[in-house]
C-alpha cells in the first residue's frame, strides 16, 4: 500500500467473529436444523464449519457478499472428538468443549492454537466443569473430559474470562439443578449467545451481568439466530479514520458497545456522530494523544490496542498504553517501529510518542489486530509498506483491502503465497 489517503465513505459492519464461532458450537446442543445468520465470510467461520462436519453435523451455507447465513443439521448422535489439525487454527475451537460435554458425556479436544498474543490459560475452563461433575484432564495434547451426568453447581471465576463463561454456560443448560456463575464476562458476544441459547429453550437469568443463573433444562431445539454485529472491526474502522484524518460511516453497527473506545476518539479531537444504525467519525487535523487501559468489557477491549497504538503513533502528545489481558500483543510494537513509530515497551506497559509521519516498510502481521494496525500505520506512512501473513486479516475481516479501496485507499493484495494468505 501507499500512505497518505484520506479515508472517507461508508463502510458496513457483519457479525462478530468472536461471536459466531461460539453460535456455531452451540448448536451442537440440540439435534435438527439451526440457522445461523449474519455471520462474516471470514476463514475461521469456515475452519469451524469443517469442525462440526468432522463431528457429525452437516452444513450448508447461503453466500452472499460479505455475510454467510448457515444451516447446521446437527445429528441425534454426535462425535466427540475435536482433531488438532483444525484446532489449532483458531483459538475459538476450544468452545466446542462445553456443548459436546453435555450432549454426548464426553469430549475430546485438541489443546487450541490461534494468535500468537501470549498464554491464555484453560484453568477456569477446566475448574467451573469439574465443579459441575466432569472429570477433565490433558493428555498427548488433548483435554479429555467425561461426565456421567453434569450438576449444577455455583461456580466464582478468578477473571471474567469469556471463554471459561461461555464453556460453563454451554455445559449448564443442560445440567440438573442450577448453575450460578459469579463475575462472569460480560462482553456483547456474551449476551449474544445467552440470546441464542434461551431462543433454542435455554433458562438464564442475569443476562448482561457479572452474575449469570443458569436452571438446566431436559434438552433444547433448533432455533435461528443472527450474530450481533462486530464492535472490534466497527472499532478498527473508528481509528482508521482518527489516523488518517478521515471521514467514515460506519454501519449496521452498535455504538453502545465501543462507549469508551469512542469517548478516546472524541478526546484525541475526533467528531462521533452516533446513528441510528451505527456511527461516523471525522476529523480534519492531527489528533491528540489519549491514554489507554485495556480492560475487560465495559473496559476498552484489547483486540483494539494495536489499532489504537498506530493512531497514536501520528498523534500530538505522549501516550501510555497499559495492556492488562495479553503479555505478547506488544510484539505488534517491534514491527510498527520498523516504521518509524516511537514506541517504548516495558512490561505490560507502552509508551508512544507521536510523530507527524511514518515511513513504509515491509513488516509481519502476527496475529488478526497486529495485522490491520500495521495497515493502519501503512495508511498514514510515506512511500509503500507491505505487510506480511495476511492471512492474520483474513481470519477476522471481509475483504479488508477492497473496503479500504472504497474509502480512497490505495492498497492491493500480491502473491498470496509470499504472503501467506
Amino acid at each position: 500500500m501507499t500512505g497518505g489517503a484520506r479515508l472517507a465513505g461508508s463502510v458496513e459492519v457483519v457479525g462478530a467473529k468472536n461471536s459466531v464461532l461460539k453460535l456455531m458450537a452451540a448448536a451442537l446442543l440440540a439435534p435438527g436444523d439451526t440457522v445461523i445468520g449474519n455471520l462474516p465470510a471470514i476463514s475461521d467461520v469456515a475452519i469451524m464449519r469443517q469442525l462440526l462436519e468432522r463431528l457429525g453435523c452437516s452444513v450448508t451455507e447461503t453466500e452472499t457478499d460479505l455475510v454467510d447465513r448457515v444451516t447446521i443439521s446437527t445429528p441425534a448422535q454426535l462425535e466427540h472428538e475435536a482433531p488438532y489439525e483444525l484446532v489449532r487454527k483458531i483459538r475459538g475451537s476450544i468452545c466446542v468443549l462445553g456443548p459436546l460435554l453435555a450432549r454426548t458425556g464426553k469430549a475430546k479436544v485438541a489443546l487450541p492454537g490461534g494468535d500468537a498474543i501470549g498464554s491464555r490459560p484453560l484453568d477456569m475452563h477446566f475448574m467451573g466443569l469439574h465443579r459441575m461433575g466432569a472429570d477433565i484432564r490433558t493428555e498427548h495434547g488433548y483435554v479429555v473430559a467425561e461426565a456421567s451426568e453434569l450438576r449444577g453447581a455455583s461456580i466464582w471465576l478468578d477473571f471474567p474470562s469469556v471463554g471459561a463463561t461461555e464453556n460453563i454456560m454451554t455445559a449448564a443448560v443442560l445440567a440438573k439443578g442450577t448453575t450460578v456463575i459469579d463475575n462472569a464476562a460480560r462482553e456483547p458476544e456474551i449476551v449474544d449467545l445467552c440470546r441464542m441459547l434461551v431462543a433454542m429453550g435455554a433458562q438464564i437469568e442475569g443476562i448482561g451481568t457479572s452474575t449469570l443463573e443458569i436452571t438446566g433444562v431436559e434438552g433444547l431445539h433448533a432455533a435461528r439466530h443472527d450474530a450481533v454485529p462486530d464492535r472490534i472491526v466497527a472499532g478498527t474502522w473508528a481509528m482508521a479514520a482518527l489516523a488518517t484524518k478521515g471521514d467514515i460511516t460506519v454501519r449496521r453497527a452498535n455504538a453502545s458497545h465501543l462507549e469508551l473506545a469512542l469517548d478516546k476518539v472524541a478526546q484525541a479531537g475526533g467528531d462521533v456522530e452516533v446513528l441510528a444504525d451505527g456511527f461516523r467519525v471525522s476529523i480534519d487535523r492531527r489528533p491528540k494523544s489519549f491514554d489507554v487501559v485495556t480492560l475487560p468489557y465495559p473496559g476498552l477491549a484489547t483486540d483494539l490496542q494495536p489499532q489504537a497504538i498506530a493512531a497514536l503513533s501520528v498523534a500530538d502528545g505522549v501516550a501510555m498504553i497499559t495492556e492488562n489481558l495479553f503479555e505478547a500483543r506488544f510484539m505488534f510494537c517491534d514491527e510498527i517501529a520498523r516504521m518509524g513509530a516511537d514506541v517504548r515497551t516495558d512490561g505490560h506497559h507502552a509508551v508512544v510518542r507521536g510523530k507527524e509521519r511514518l515511513s513504509g516498510a515491509p513488516v509481519r502481521a502476527t496475529d488478526i489486530r497486529a495485522g490491520v494496525g500495521l495497515v493502519i500505520a501503512g495508511l498514514v506512512a510515506e512511500g509503500v509498506t507491505e505487510v506480511a501473513e495476511v492471512h492474520h486479516i483474513d481470519r477476522g475481516y471481509v475483504r479488508f483491502e477492497e473496503q479500504l479501496r472504497a474509502l480512497g485507499a490505495d492498497v492491493e493484495r500480491v502473491d498470496s503465497a509470499s504472503f501467506g494468505g
